[in-house]
């Protein structure tokens, strides 16, 4: 087994090559890894153990999600950083936060998600001020996420699975008319405002738009 192990500013990324399925299904089912998030691809296991900042970033930005999709009546369902896997593609990935749009209603009624059965997530999103060692839209697109978007302290990059890979867009399919400025400029905005302030910004933005 080899193990790379990289930090920034209070966050670390592990990555350990030659891990079997197995090791990893044990390691996703370890109840003492509060905080911790796995990504699997094909025998590479990174464990990334997020900063303060990361998880303020997830945290505001997910709460724009929903004040969006609750301003414009749109019904989606949280799956967060549910770990999703499947053993056929010997890959598994638990997102920052991922959500359930257009399939919605096709799980609506579901306690549990089983990919062989059920559909991924619609949309998931990623921080990523310190970089992946892995190549997550690969691990994404072999998965069937249809849309991910990232963001890496600047800029939030929408992308559009089609034939296998992620295309830029500019406006969200899943959330269309999503207001990508305005999230940036709020989540640049952390520590000048209260986050509820922040959000009240957000939202009243929304009824301008209207």
């Amino acid at each position: 087994m080899n193990l790379v192990s990289a930090s920034i500013a209070g966050e670390q990324r592990t990555l350990m090559r030659s891990i079997s399925w197995q090791a990893y299904e044990m390691l996703a089912d370890t109840p003492d890894r509060v905080g911790q998030l796995l990504n699997y691809d094909r025998g590479e296991l990174e464990i990334m153990s997020p900063s303060h900042s990361h998880e303020l970033d997830k945290s505001l930005l997910g709460r724009m999600v929903e004040a969006f999709s609750l301003h414009h009546e749109i019904d989606i369902r949280t799956s967060a950083s549910t770990t999703f896997k499947r053993q056929d593609l010997n890959r598994g990935f638990e997102a920052d936060e991922s959500y359930y749009v257009s399939n919605e209603l096709a799980i609506r009624e579901k306690r549990e998600v089983d990919l062989l059965v059920d559909p991924p997530p619609d949309l998931v999103i990623e921080i990523e001020r310190s970089k992946s060692a892995l190549d997550k839209l690969a691990l994404f697109a072999a998965m069937g996420v249809p849309e991910v978007w990232r963001y890496n302290g600047k800029s939030l990059w929408l992308g559009r699975l089609s034939a296998g890979k992620y295309s830029t867009i500019s406006d969200s399919l899943e959330l269309p008319r999503f207001p990508v400025i305005k999230a940036v400029e709020i989540l640049q905005a952390v520590g000048s405002a209260s986050e509820t302030t922040l959000i009240r910004r957000f939202v009243n933005s929304l009824s301008k738009r209207n």
